[in-house]
């Protein structure tokens, strides 16, 4: 009896087997093209990616926007990509597209805060208020750019540490950018002694910094007293340079400052306080 019911079985399923080879056909040949569908997609997203990217960064477009660029096509050709496949299985693309409709309003929902950073991030993009290279103080991080991307930003600080920072925090703040003018004004703060003659001591500083050659004569230089502290006057000098020498300039000129004034017997007093002890003394 169970030889018979077996050989029933084995019967029964054959004649399923034939009468649904249609179908078995055409559920083989559709997931075969749906593989080879999702393998293209993500062939030509890849390829599409980088070839913009090449054509945007060979006509001199900002690498900024060119990997903004070529990230988001990737992402549209993987979307395109995926609701094709799912329509070449057999599932309809107008519902596939209102669920992903309905999902994405509750993702939406959800991340907020991601949302907030990718339109943060199309902004920048957009309105470029810093780009890669470029030394930037953003809400209190300062660092050279290294990346915008869709949803954060990346600065390489001056001591070597990768900060990552939301799109959305960077464009809801201050963006400080020190690199987009090509030239920026220093400034100097030096105490000189009171009983120093001023004149002497301006005319030292005018021939510092006119034997700079980094210094931007065409652009104002200015010398003047700031404020007259408890133990010295504080002068105040401003002048120009190039960006990219701002910091090198502030330096070699310090050093000169006081070489000069060491040559010509310029003090510059140290901070100090003056104390009187009254002692009275009481006979008995």
């Amino acid at each position: 009896m169970e030889e018979l019911r077996v050989i029933e079985d084995i019967s029964y399923a054959k004649n399923w087997i034939l009468h649904n080879q249609e179908t078995f056909s055409n559920y083989f040949v559709n997931l075969v093209s749906a593989s080879i569908i999702l393998t293209i997609g993500s062939f030509i997203a890849k390829i599409f990616s980088s070839g913009i990217n090449k054509i945007l960064l060979n006509r001199k477009i900002d690498s900024t926007i060119s990997n903004f660029l070529s990230s988001l096509l990737k992402y549209v050709v993987i979307t395109f990509t995926l609701v094709t496949t799912l329509g070449c299985l057999g599932v309809q693309t107008t519902s596939v597209i209102a669920i992903l409709g309905a999902a994405g309003m509750a993702i939406g929902l959800a991340l907020q805060g991601s949302l907030s950073n990718f339109a943060a991030g199309v902004l920048l993009v957009a309105l470029r208020p810093l780009k890669s290279g470029e030394y930037v103080d953003l809400g209190g991080i300062a660092g050279n750019v290294l990346n915008i991307h869709i949803f954060y930003t990346m600065l390489k600080t001056l001591d070597g540490k990768i900060v990552v920072i939301p799109n959305g925090r960077i464009i809801s703040g201050n963006i400080i950018n020190y690199s987009r003018e090509p030239t920026r004004r220093n400034e100097f703060k030096i105490n000189v002694s009171y009983q120093s003659d001023l004149d002497e001591v301006i005319k030292i500083i005018r021939e510092v910094l006119l034997k700079e050659d980094r210094v931007i004569k065409s652009k104002d230089i200015t010398i003047g007293i700031s404020e007259f502290g408890s133990s010295s006057i504080v002068l105040i000098i401003r002048c120009w340079s190039n960006t990219h020498e701002l910091n090198a300039v502030y330096w070699d000129l310090m050093m000169k400052f006081k070489k000069s004034f060491d040559k010509n017997k310029i003090n510059i007093p140290i901070p100090q306080i003056d104390i009187y002890l009254n002692k009275n003394k009481e006979l008995n």
